[in-house]
């Protein structure tokens, strides 16, 4: 019992520290140090209040201490039989670990998008999603700030990759940066995507902050988390996401041409 509290702990100030540096160095550098810099970068022109913050801040550190309950469970309890958890790195060629992490973040995608389009059913938005999308104009603490069973759904992908394919944890500590670097980057409030990157087949594959922050805005359509694709399927990609990305892009780099 004294190592599963160790654990817990460990993981629980690990993943504080982890929310607070990769959201937090963002915030400071976009919100408080450059803001007149970033100016034209900034998706809706208007600003969150510090209310906003401090609201998104302490729902995200409710939805860390699920999340942390959730990884003792898979660590420590007979669940973990039912993973396929390897820690043995030579147990798999060490280009697995690469593999391994573009394939969590291939399912978590999908993962995401139903779950996503299920908590927008209206009899479970008041209840649970509505906590998230308090935030209108999302910024990087917005992250993590779900109702707690929302957090309870969203740690399940853990539970569903575990189960469904070996991992390493280097991989599974590398899909948790990356995966939480990419959604930080998609709660922004900036668009960061260089200018040649709409003419690219990954602006047809790949989402950006512009197309998560016309989620938060209109709150219908772009479901999805690291991809278009499952969107661009099921037809629920917002119908102005290319022309508002187009908007944010043709302001910032006018002022460049111009300058």
């Amino acid at each position: 019992m004294e190592a599963v509290i160790a654990a817990t702990i460990k993981i629980f100030t690990t993943s504080v520290i982890r929310y607070f540096l990769l959201a937090g160095i963002p915030f400071l550098l976009f919100y408080l140090f450059f803001p007149r810099r970033n100016s034209r970068r900034k998706i809706q022109q208007r600003l969150a209040g510090n209310k906003d913050f401090l609201r998104e801040v302490w729902h995200s550190m409710t939805s860390t201490l699920v999340f942390t309950v959730i990884s003792v469970i898979i660590l420590f309890t007979p669940v973990r039989h039912i993973t396929q958890l390897y820690t043995n790195v030579n147990d798999y060629p060490l280009w697995y670990i690469g593999v391994s992490l573009a394939l969590t973040l291939i399912v978590h995608d999908t993962y995401f998008y139903w779950m996503h389009r299920i908590l927008h059913h209206p009899a479970l938005f008041k209840r649970t999603h509505l906590v998230h999308h308090l935030s209108t104009n999302p910024s990087p603490w917005t992250s993590y700030s779900f109702h707690v069973l929302e957090a309870i759904a969203e740690g399940g992908v853990l539970l569903v990759l575990t189960v469904l394919m070996p991992l390493h944890p280097i991989t599974i500590m590398l899909f948790t940066v990356t995966g939480f670097m990419i959604n930080v980057y998609g709660h922004l409030g900036y668009e960061l995507m260089p200018r040649w990157f709409r003419h690219t087949w990954a602006f047809e594959v790949l989402n950006t902050s512009v197309h998560h922050n016309l989620h938060h805005s209109k709150f219908k359509g772009n479901y999805g988390l690291y991809f278009r694709v499952w969107d661009r399927l099921m037809g629920t990609e917002h119908p102005d996401y290319v022309k508002e990305y187009d908007k944010v892009q043709a302001r910032r780099f006018a002022e460049k041409t111009a300058a």
